[in-house]
């Protein structure tokens, strides 16, 4: 996958295109992400005991990795990610600028 949890991405087609947000978890097996913000749902819970009173709640909803792309460090826009190898290690660098995307 081009991207991994923790970093900051845009989502580039869908009803939230435009957003930015970060990644929560990622599941590489069904190639999708959790964005922080993104794709939100609503869902009905029975009451248990964590929440007692039940209800419906809103919650992220996972989206797939290909509609979602790496801000760029340098200039804030989306990039495409290219690999690069430095000191027998393979990272990730922004298209665009170049810059690394691994810290």
């Amino acid at each position: 996958m081009h991207v991994k949890k923790g970093d900051k991405v845009m989502v580039i087609t869908g009803k939230d295109k435009g957003k930015t947000g970060v990644i929560l978890a990622a599941f590489p097996k069904k190639d999708r992400v959790l964005v922080e913000g993104i794709n939100i749902v609503k869902k009905h819970t029975k009451p248990n005991q964590a929440n007692p009173q039940g209800g419906i709640i809103s919650q992220e909803a996972a989206i797939h990795v290909s509609n979602v792309m790496p801000i760029d460090p340098k200039t804030g826009e989306p990039t495409r990610v290219g690999f690069k190898i430095e000191d027998g290690k393979k990272i990730r660098i922004a298209k665009k600028s170049g810059e690394p995307l691994d810290k």
